[in-house]
């Protein structure tokens, strides 16, 4: 069985490099008749869509949010840091892991 990160590198190998079948099969470790196969299907890699789930930060999102307002405009020095937003997030119910917390914060700043 041909793994699907294995099927995309195959198919930019041939279509991109302009590597042979031949060549393919050296460096994957494939046999060339598998190699000529999924090349012969034309099939893209399927995409899974992840369904849409409510997040535990979603209570805590609106609060979160103008914490980070309010700490941008803050000095460095001054600053809470995103560990201690996670511990006072606690302190309000918020079950969530401090990953959470930080990956909002990330997607709050590239949305700024």
């Amino acid at each position: 069985m041909i793994r699907m990160g294995l099927f995309a590198i195959i198919r930019r190998m041939h279509m991109r490099q302009r590597l042979s079948i031949r060549e393919i099969a050296r460096r994957t470790g494939l046999s060339r008749n598998t190699i000529a196969k999924h090349l012969a299907a034309e099939t893209i890699e399927p995409k899974f869509s992840i369904p849409e789930r409510p997040s535990k930060l979603d209570p805590f999102a609106e609060k979160l949010s103008g914490w980070l307002k309010t700490e941008a405009g803050k000095s460095r020095k001054q600053r809470r840091t995103l560990k201690q937003m996670h511990a006072d997030l606690v302190k309000l119910g918020f079950t969530g892991s401090y990953g959470r917390v930080a990956a909002f914060a990330r997607q709050w700043r590239l949305d700024r």
